[in-house]
């Protein structure tokens, strides 16, 4: 588990954009079935997650649709939350960093660590925008 010195400024970035830091399963149970659409994204200490993930996914926000509810997850942090978040996101592998869009509790987007890697935020941002134009 990483120490929380190093992980709450990395949750800081997104929670203070309006995201709600999930840290138990019974939380990420509640937030993902929300009715609406609901971000999830499961935050990291890796240059890609720092890089592009996190400010892809405040980028997102700009555009005139977005998500109903912003959530967040860490891994290597808060394990139980994201071990029940990973559980929303079948079939896909467990995959730090990811972003997922959810409506009325589906999963309808998703954004693996292989999307994220190598590119930058913007291109993150313009994906995700996509989605929400499609399900926001």
């Amino acid at each position: 588990m990483y120490p929380e010195e190093l992980v709450m400024p990395m949750k800081a970035e997104l929670t203070d954009k309006g995201f709600k830091d999930l840290t138990t399963p019974d939380q990420v149970v509640d937030a993902i079935n929300e009715p609406g659409t609901t971000l999830l994204m499961i935050n990291s200490v890796c240059g890609c997650a720092a890089g592009a993930a996190r400010p892809g996914a405040v980028f997102s926000l700009t555009g005139d649709k977005k998500p109903d509810h912003l959530t967040t997850v860490f891994a290597g942090f808060d394990g139980d939350a994201v071990s029940e978040a990973r559980k929303f996101l079948a079939p896909f592998p467990p995959s730090s960093p990811c972003i997922a869009l959810f409506k009325d509790g589906e999963l309808v987007h998703m954004l693996e660590r292989h999307h994220i890697e190598g590119n930058p935020a913007g291109a993150i941002a313009a994906n995700l925008q996509a989605a929400y134009d499609e399900y926001c």
